[in-house]
Formats: C-alpha cells, structure tokens, sequence
C-alpha cells in the first residue's frame, strides 16, 4: 500500500489565506511546495487537476544542437557568477531541485523533502539508482560534501550569503545512505528554491577537487568532451542517464550538444539563427532587445517570452568615496527618467522599477511609487554633500550588453543637469566579470530570483563575522534591513511577509546603494526545429528532453 502524503500544517494555514483572498491560487502552490507538499496533492487541496503527463505521439533522436554562448573560464561551480557558463554545464550535473517557469519547486535528485512544522529541520530524501558519468552512485555523501563547499568561506560561493545565513556544517547529518537532515540555526521557508540557485550543481565527492573542467563528473545527461574558453564546449549523449523519454528509451534525445562563442556582438548571432548555422542564441548574456527586434517576425525563429524579476543594477560602493555619502547616492538616482531609459534602452519591453531589489514578480513585493526624475533635487543634495560644483564620475559597463551601454548612456545625458559628470568606461563583458565586485560604480546584470528574499540575501547583507557576503558588490549593509530580512527569511504567511517587504524596500529605496531603472522581459530564442525548449524567467536551461525536428 503506497504511504499517504504527508501535509504540513502550515499548508491548511496557506490554504485558509486562498479562501480569504490574501493568497493568489499559484501563490498557494508555490508555497505548499516549498513545505514539501508535491504539486499534485497541492492542487487537490484547493480543488485543481493537476495535468496529467502528456507524452509525443513521436520524438526525433539523434542530431546536435549548436547554440551561441559565452563560453567562459570556469573552474568550481559553486563560484559561478554567471548565468551562462552554468547552462552549459547543467547538461553535465544536476541540482537537488527544479523551480520551473511558474516559480513551482519540483524535487529533481530528490525524490521529495519534509519541513518540519518551525521550518528549522529539513529531511532531504534523495533518488536511488542515479550514477554519476563515471560510474559512480549518487549518494548522500555527495549532497553533503556540496552543501560543505557552498559553506566553506574559502570557495567564495555566493550560496554561502543565501544559505550560510541559516545553515552550518554542524548542522548537516547524514541519517541514511539515501537520506540527509538539516537542522537550521533559524526558520527558512526557501531551502528548496536555494538548491536551484545555479552555482548548487551536486558535485561526485569522491572526484572533485576543485576544477570540474579536469574532472567533469555529473549525473546529467551529457558528458563533456570538450572544454576551450572563449571557444567552444562540447557535449556528448549519455547512454546509461537515469531518466527515460516519451519513447520509453534513455534520454536525452539528441546525440550532442555544441556551445560556440561567437563573441558580444549580436549581429553574427542573429545573422546565424537566420541562416540555419545555429539552432539557439543563449540570451543569458545578450543584450536582448536586439535580438528580440532583428528575429521577432521572422518565420523560421521561435521566441519564447517570460517576465521576469531580472535588471540592470546601478551599483556604487559604499565603503568608497563619494558613494559613502547617501546624498551623493540618492542624487544619481534622482537622476534616472525611467520611462526614457526604458524606452530608449530596452525598446520598451519591460517595467519600470523603483531602486529596491524586488520585484513585482515576487510574491512578498510591496507596491511603490515610482520616483520621478529630479535633477534640481539632485544637484542640492550634491551641494549639501559638499560639491556645490558637481561631481566627476567614473562609470563602468559592459561593451556587450547593448542596454546596459544605452542605459548608461541615457543616465549621462539626465545627469549632467544636476553636475553629475558622468564617464562611461566601456570594456568587454569578460573585463567586466572579473571586477564586477571591485569597480566603485558600474552597471550589473542581475537574473531573475523567484522570491525577495533569495535576491537580498544574496547581494544585501553580512556573513556571520559582519562581513559583506560575497555577491554583495556595493558593500551596504544596514542593521535594521538585516533584522527585518531575517524576519522575513522565517515567515510564511504572504500578508506579513508583504509588511516586512514594504520597509525592507523603503530602506532600500531611501538609504540603499543601488538604483533599479527597469525590469527586463526576457526571451528564449531557437529555430522552429528544435521541440520541447520551455521559456523560463532566469533564462537557465535544461535540454534532456529538447529534440531536433527532421
């Protein structure tokens, strides 16, 4: 007899909040799975049919499938700062869960997990039968030597800022062969959205030893043959992978994978997908909207949109002059006309934003007024800031990303009102990556994060020792924005998450260190050939299942 499902109580509490209309119904879902609760039994509890598989009446096999993609200088994973180089390789390794284009968290590795009812211990209960490329079994040892090197300060992760806020190494045990608990030094509701945060690929511990390159052993459906910077990777079909197609076969369907770098510029891109040299343009690290506007009516191009929480981050440091003051920081902002700059850098094709790292998207976002483009403003606060006669400003960009260097653009222009003098510094996307942490002011990337809190985690607060986590590149860290992140971290119900959410972005807004002109809509970009590539808002794929049309 097949065990019940196990409900968490606070899902019954999530589902009182639907009946009262607090919640919306894929706001329910999205948390109940979060608690451990499958889609499906979600569903049901709120009265939906969960869709029934639907498999192809045919599927092609064989074939390669060339995409246009940086390919960067890689080494951990855990260290990737880029969207890019973790699309390549997560056809190689996998993650212990899915967040799919709805925002739902599946398990993936896992076969399910339970939350206790405090959200302070965690039971991860893994997949058996999966191997790793070399042979190897997938067990919990290897789960737990990758949460250590996410925690391990001397790797550098990011997931160190989102997850070594709640977790230590003390607090992983292994229960059994297939099994891994967490006990948690606080409440956190995410833990499953953070396992697919793309630098968490599961790592073979018994191989790993610090560059995957040199031994790129994963459980994912392809093998990596080859591995140039700046060049190209080379991916080959598994025959042993552990999941099976619509054909009852292994997948994946494809016999291989080609990654070409074919540089910044859009032009030889686009110019490729029209002539059939390329089946997709990863657009991870594109521009966007050039691409979007040279292919969107053409015939033999599908483009798969998303909203999404990603932008363009004004940055400034502020353990560096002048941005240590925040009237010099509140000037250059006041200096952004949103409607312009989106307009003008992003042909439109998003929303405005309100210099606080939330989004609408997220379930927790606070409704804001859009602050107005106030040059008089900003040159009394440079005044009483002490440069009654303006200010000279570096700004650094990247060359490749085309409304970044609009966006900056647009920013001198409005600027220079208020004496703000403003000197684009561009530089190659890869320059550009290897100081993006360091330069005093520049404009970032930042992808799509399916809540608030991962993103101001990430980038917003101090490790343990007080100091700034690794991603948080303008080096802000407020006392009080940390306490009510905390909060936050811990708190289920979406109305007082909301309360939380709207302080959080009021100190950000008034005394943080960036400012956020837009939201980007994003799009997934392949020729009409290639079946079964779904849109997703952090433009992360995932080919097991993709296939070539004859």
């Amino acid at each position: 007899m097949e065990k019940k499902e196990r409900i968490h109580p606070a899902a019954y509490e999530l589902k009182s909040d639907l009946e009262k209309g607090t919640i919306t119904r894929r706001e329910f879902i999205r948390y109940a799975t979060l608690l451990g609760v499958s889609a499906a039994a979600a569903s049901q509890m709120i009265g939906l049919i969960w869709p029934r598989k639907v498999f192809a009446s045919h599927v092609n096999r064989g074939g390669t499938l060339k995409v246009s993609a940086s390919v960067q200088k890689v080494t951990h994973p855990a260290q990737f700062s880029w969207v890019a180089p973790s699309n390549q390789l997560r056809q190689v390794a996998e993650y212990l869960t899915y967040t799919d284009g709805n925002n739902v968290t599946h398990p993936y590795l896992l076969k399910n997990w339970q939350a206790s009812d405090d959200l302070k211990t965690w039971t991860l209960n893994l997949r058996k039968g999966i191997k790793f490329n070399n042979g190897d079994e997938f067990t919990a040892d290897d789960v737990i030597f990758t949460l250590n090197q996410w925690l391990n300060k001397d790797v550098g992760s990011s997931l160190l800022g989102m997850v070594g806020s709640y977790l230590s190494p003390s607090g992983i045990e292994k229960t059994k062969k297939y099994q891994v608990k967490l006990h948690l030094k606080k409440a956190e509701i995410a833990v499953p959205e953070h396992m697919f945060h793309y630098p968490a690929l599961i790592l073979n511990h018994r191989t790993f030893e610090g560059d995957f390159i040199k031994r790129p052993h994963g459980t994912g459906p392809y093998a990596l043959e080859l591995y140039r910077e700046g060049e190209r990777c080379v991916l080959k079909r598994r025959n042993d992978y552990w999941q099976k197609g619509d054909d009852g076969q292994s997948l994946p369907y494809m016999d291989g994978m080609e990654f070409i770098d074919m540089g910044t510029e859009m032009s030889p891109q686009i110019a490729a997908i029209k002539a059939g040299e390329i089946h997709m343009i990863d657009m991870s690290d594109a521009g966007g909207t050039d691409v979007y506007q040279a292919l969107k009516d053409d015939a033999n191009v599908t483009i798969l949109p998303a909203t999404t929480g990603q932008t363009r981050l004004l940055r400034m440091r502020v353990d560096m002059k002048p941005w240590d003051d925040n009237r010099v920081r509140m000037a250059l902002k006041l200096c952004q006309h949103r409607e312009k700059i989106l307009s003008l850098a992003y042909f439109g094709q998003g929303r405005r934003g309100q210099d606080c790292h939330v989004s609408p998207i997220h379930p927790e976002y606070c409704q804001k007024l859009i602050p107005m483009y106030d040059p008089q403003r900003a040159k009394q606060l440079l005044k009483d800031a002490g440069y009654p006669n303006g200010l000279d400003v570096k700004l650094a960009v990247g060359s490749g990303w085309s409304d970044v260097v609009r966006y900056a653009e647009v920013l001198k222009q409005d600027a220079a009102p208020a004496g703000l003098r403003i000197n684009i510094q561009t530089m190659p996307n890869s320059q550009y990556w290897e100081k993006w942490t360091e330069v005093d002011l520049g404009i970032t990337p930042w992808t799509h994060r399916p809540l608030g809190t991962m993103v101001l985690n990430l980038a917003y607060i101090a490790d343990d020792k007080g100091k700034p986590v690794p991603w948080n590149e303008t080096r802000w860290v407020d006392k009080e924005f940390s306490r009510l992140l905390e909060q936050a971290n811990g708190t289920l119900n979406v109305d007082e998450r909301r309360k939380l959410f709207c302080k959080l972005e009021e100190i950000q807004m008034s005394r943080g260190s960036i400012g956020i002109a837009w939201w980007r809509n994003v799009w997934m970009v392949t020729r009409r050939n290639v079946i079964n590539v779904k849109s997703h808002p952090t433009l992360y794929t995932l080919f097991n299942k993709v296939w070539l049309k004859a």
